[in-house]
């Protein structure tokens, strides 16, 4: 069994041979909100946007925002522990749980939460399964309480490994925060409780520019002691990966000079409040050794354009013209605020060993303000040797990351990318404990097997890999400048953002209409393009066999409207509607009593192609 929010993970958390549970069409509601207490219950498919809009009258929101807020599930950022920009202010997931209810793989169900030593006692006198999972995990925690306090990294951005933490007596057996972040792989979410946070009205946003990426991060703790909710950084290369693809123009503009920057924000409910904050951080830098080029910005219009650029990394970076292709496996990794400047300086000197880095080479980018970095590495994944040095780099920087005290995921958690690190991280003994907890929640080991405990290699199960052999058509009707000519690459193009899946176009984004209506994931772009990447896989013992005559190809395509939006809002420039006319031309050659009889009588039998 695999539980599935949005489908936005980056780590193969969403990869298996299993039953997939999509809650997002059907358990998609906002069931109470209790106002005064600042809580609400919310089902585990409802995206976090449209949560918060729910809650726009309470004047109360959830806190954590991963920059897929848009499209993004609660379930799946309970999973995860997800976190975004807005962390700095109010923390992780596991920070804004009050309670979960959840089922084991055998249907026991309950609620969970902090548990008093009355609660316990009334709970293990019960003598259910229920009874029996907590009574062991007492006594997991009593064994291992020395070793999790002592082994788990003390820094605002851990997220790899199991949350043994909150077993401990100082943070009152929570049970519900243990399960955050465990990837589906101990039980299902079927509600949480949510803690919410006052929304802060007003805001200011100050630029600090820094003469590189890594002096940016050394002036990070002299910044947190002005206390922002939230504490960005980019470096320049992001910035031209963006200008390169005409994205934000007048954002880029007001960038100070410099080529990193750290974005500060401040919030209050008075403007004046939230400007005289950026003003009093801006007068303790100066003239200090981490005095910066400087933009105030007070137009929320611009605010809102360098936040997007900002939140458009992902896809400004995955398929740069005249760049190679990146892709995520190191992609949040996060130490101490006051280490970031090193780990930067050190991360980058292995890019550099690897052949990694170059003027084309990674950004990096991400949430400085608690360590977290992200980038986006140009990792050959097509070749056995480009494989193996995957290996080696993820090998060398775990133990880098290790060795500063940090975690090999900030934000994004293990999956099967990071797995088969942890014991890097954790060692023995922690592992053992893991690994007691899986078998506590899991015996038969049905729940997203593969993940955190005895995974599978991260070299394993790749979507490309030395293997990947895929057919090459040659006899296409389109030429895709943008993709070398090739059919294959334009099928590859899409990195699941899931942009695609948006629930809401007040704000003028209008892909994809089809999965608006349904709500089903074959009939978002994302879904159409992994179905024609697999049609094309060559290994021949995919899902899809019969190639351009595949029907599952043609019904997922049916509802497309080849409107072009998600060619302008997909941060990819997924062409769908070149696509599907390429594939039909295909489907119906040599056919035409296939074709519908609307295409008949809109001129298709004046064509003798296809005939």
């Amino acid at each position: 069994m695999l539980a599935r929010g949005g489908g936005t993970s980056l780590a193969g958390q969403c990869t298996n041979t299993a039953v997939v549970l999509d809650f997002s069409k059907y358990c998609h509601r906002l069931e109470s909100v209790d106002a005064d207490a600042r809580r609400c219950v919310v089902q585990p498919g409802i995206v976090l946007d449209e949560l918060n809009r729910q809650l726009g009258p309470t004047g109360l929101r959830y806190g954590p925002e991963p920059s897929t807020h848009a499209n993004c599930a609660l379930g799946g950022m309970i999973g995860n522990n997800a976190c975004g920009s807005t962390a700095q202010r109010v923390g992780k997931v596991v920070d804004n749980i009050a309670r979960l209810e959840v089922l084991l793989y055998d249907g026991t169900r309950f609620w969970c939460g902090e548990t008093s030593d009355e609660e316990f006692a009334r709970i293990e006198a019960r003598g259910d399964l229920r009874a029996t999972v907590y009574r062991r995990l007492r006594r997991l925690r009593d064994e291992f309480a020395d070793d999790i306090r002592s082994g788990f990294p003390q820094i605002p951005r851990r997220v790899s490994g199991y949350n043994l933490d909150s077993l401990l007596p100082e943070n009152n057996f929570n049970v519900a925060g243990l399960l955050v972040g465990s990837e589906s792989t101990l039980v299902t979410v079927l509600r949480a409780e949510l803690q919410l946070v006052e929304v802060l009205e007003k805001r200011t946003l100050v630029v600090l520019g820094y003469p590189s990426v890594d002096k940016a991060g050394d002036a990070v703790p002299a910044v947190l002691k002005y206390e922002p909710t939230a504490l960005e950084g980019l470096d320049a290369k992001l910035i031209k990966d963006e200008k390169i693809q005409h994205l934000n123009p007048q954002a880029l503009e007001k960038l100070p000079k410099g080529p990193a920057y750290l974005m500060v924000q401040f919030g209050a409910h008075d403007q004046d409040e939230a400007d005289a904050q950026g003003q009093r951080l801006l007068d303790g830098l100066h003239e200090s050794e981490h005095a910066p080029d400087v933009s105030f910005l007070e137009d929320p219009a611009i605010e809102d354009e360098l936040w997007q650029v900002r939140e458009g990394g992902l896809g400004a970076t995955a398929h740069v013209p005249g760049h190679r292709d990146t892709f995520e496996g190191w992609e949040d990794s996060a130490v101490a605020p006051e280490r970031l400047g090193e780990y930067l300086r050190r991360l980058q000197a292995l890019y550099e060993e690897f052949g990694y880095s170059s003027d084309t080479g990674p950004s990096l980018y991400g949430h400085f303000g608690q360590g977290c970095i992200h980038t986006r590495i140009p990792f050959d994944l097509f070749t056995a040797d480009g494989v193996a040095t995957y290996r080696r780099f993820l090998e060398r920087a775990a133990d880098l990351v290790t060795e500063l005290g940090g975690s090999l995921s900030g934000e994004h958690g293990d999956g099967q990318t990071r797995g088969e690190l942890l014991p890097r991280m954790y060692g023995e003994r922690l592992m053992a404990a893991f690994g007691e907890l899986k078998h506590i929640f899991d015996p038969q080991n049905r729940m997203n097997p593969g993940k955190v405990v005895d995974p599978h290699p991260l070299d394993a199960n790749l979507r490309l890999g030395a293997t990947w052999a895929p057919a090459a058509p040659q006899d296409l009707h389109f030429h895709y400048p943008h993709d070398d000519g090739s059919f294959v690459r334009a099928a590859n193009r899409c990195v699941g953002v899931g942009k695609c899946r948006q629930h809401d176009t007040s704000g003028g984004q209008v892909m994809c209409p089809s999965y608006q209506v349904t709500l089903e994931e074959r009939h978002s772009t994302r879904g159409r393009a992994r179905l024609l990447f697999e049609m094309l896989n060559g290994h021949g013992d995919g899902p899809i066999t019969d190639g351009w005559r595949s029907t599952a190809v043609k019904d997922a395509l049916d509802l497309c409207l080849a409107c072009k939006g998600c060619k302008s809002d997909c941060p990819v420039n997924v062409d769908m509607a070149t696509y599907k006319a390429e594939f039909l031309a295909h489907y119906y050659a040599g056919r035409p009593w296939a074709r519908p009889a609307r295409t008949w009588r809109w001129g298709g039998c004046r064509s003798r192609r296809g005939w």
